[in-house]
């Protein structure tokens, strides 16, 4: 039997294969960095895992597609920005993964939120696969009809890889009801076919589920409420600190107060709010939802209990929960040992791979407890199967009936994670015991289905 340390030494060079083989894309390097240097236990103890090509296989997408989406401005200037969809494992049923617009976006960074997604969607216990896309595209500040324009050239050139049983894509940073509407608008015209399974995060009298745009947010909570029962505490009278201002960090805050928090904080790129009271969600969300504003015009309009830093980090606020619901590596090494110092408990990602590498070691080494973000936050992608579900069967669930399954799904990942990592000698390190626990059901999967 091969031992850990020389598996380890494996996995280490398959990451420098990786990294000459995908030159210049950091976030996925990081990505499957992250993952591949807990999988020794796992590897060494099951020797089929150790199959040549097999790790190989999982860190190669099954398919890239890049495309060129042009549309017009309200000035009648023809704009060209870049389009992606990475199909990175099918091993457990169709693709599944978000679409996210923003100037960020390159083809490392949907790589590596298309590898993330792969083990998200195996910790569910449902059959879909992992992918992701998005483009380059900024919704910000545009007209309607400029974003329906985009998206109507986006969907032109994406309609052709997608499908029900084939591709499922969703919303993500910069893509949200509006974008989603436009998107299947133009797949409808495009095929003629009333699919509604092709894309999920629909708007509800039309195929949406009800508790999909809280269902990031809420099952992020109630994952950070399970490490915290672990430890013999709940989320009653905590204090919290949380990122973003878009729909994960809402519903993160909303979850928050109704389960007795109390959410201090919220930010955009231009600052961040902190409110002694708590977030008053309904100011928060007619800025946000409604008005399309920025997190300064809350402080404004809250009173004398908010004030608004600009440019400063929400990390700074002392507060005994941090859940990070933005983007990837907002929350750094000296962030982690700010909220060290102010007494942090549990950090919890809401966003996608939020927390630096090097910040996740100093948190565990402090014995916080740490949700990563592919257990923590997959109540989105697991609502997103459950509105699948709805529609293969042309039927609307009620909010009570999701809500319970998306509890039942968020104890059931935190159950997984907690017991696999003392499986393999790692109690309490919820990263080793997401990463091993998806890995074993989608490297199970390709076992089964052979050299593909």
């Amino acid at each position: 039997m091969t031992t850990r340390s020389e598996t380890q030494t494996t996995l280490d060079h398959l990451l420098t294969e990786i990294e000459h083989r995908n030159p210049a894309q950091p976030e996925f390097h990081q990505a499957a960095h992250e993952v591949l240097e807990t999988l020794a236990p796992v590897v060494a103890a099951r020797p089929e895992y150790a199959e040549p090509g097999l790790i190989e296989r999982l860190v190669e997408p099954e398919r890239q597609v890049m495309f060129r989406v042009p549309w017009q401005d309200d000035q009648g200037r023809v704009r060209v920005n870049r389009g992606f969809r990475v199909e990175f494992n099918s091993a457990l049923g169709p693709y599944k993964g978000g679409l996210r617009f923003h100037p960020s976006v390159n083809l490392g960074v949907i790589k590596f939120l298309g590898f993330e997604q792969i083990f998200k969607n195996a910790l569910t216990g449902l059959g879909i696969g992992g992918g992701k896309g998005g483009s380059d595209f900024d919704p910000h500040g545009r007209s309607d009809a400029e974003v329906m324009r985009f998206c109507q050239s986006f969907m032109t050139e994406l309609y052709r890889h997608i499908g029900e049983h084939t591709d499922v894509p969703a919303g993500d940073i910069g893509v949200g009801g509006r974008e989603i509407g436009y998107l299947f608008g133009q797949y409808r015209r495009i095929t003629n076919r009333w699919e509604a399974g092709v894309l999920t995060g629909k708007g509800q009298g039309w195929g949406g589920s009800l508790i999909r745009p809280e269902a990031t947010g809420y099952g992020n909570v109630l994952f950070a409420a399970a490490m915290l029962r672990e430890r013999g505490e709940d989320l009653e009278g905590q204090t919290a600190v949380v990122s973003g201002s878009g729909n994960v960090a809402i519903y993160t805050i909303e979850k928050l107060t109704a389960l007795g928090a109390n959410a201090v904080t919220c930010s955009d790129s231009s600052g961040y709010v902190v409110d002694e009271k708590g977030i008053d969600l309904d100011l928060l969300k007619q800025i946000k939802e409604v008005e399309r504003g920025r997190v300064d015009a809350y402080a404004e309009r809250r009173g004398s209990s908010a004030r608004f830093v600009p440019g400063g980090r929400v990390w700074e606020v002392p507060a005994d929960l941090a859940l990070p619901s933005a983007t990837q590596n907002e929350l750094d090494e000296n962030d982690a040992a700010t909220l060290i110092r102010n007494g942090v408990k549990a950090v919890s990602e809401g966003a996608n791979m939020p927390t630096t590498p090097e910040a996740v070691h100093l948190l565990q080494q402090a014995g916080v407890a740490f949700g990563p973000g592919k257990a923590a936050n997959a109540g989105g992608v697991a609502v997103s199967a459950l509105e699948m579900a709805q529609n293969h069967a042309r039927t609307s669930w009620t909010a009570a009936r999701v809500e319970e399954e998306l509890a039942d799904i968020m104890t059931s990942i935190h159950t997984t994670c907690h017991e696999t990592a003392e499986r393999y000698g790692a109690p309490g390190d919820y990263v080793t015991g997401a990463n091993i626990a998806g890995f074993e059901r989608v490297a199970d999967a390709m076992l089964a289905q052979g050299v593909i």
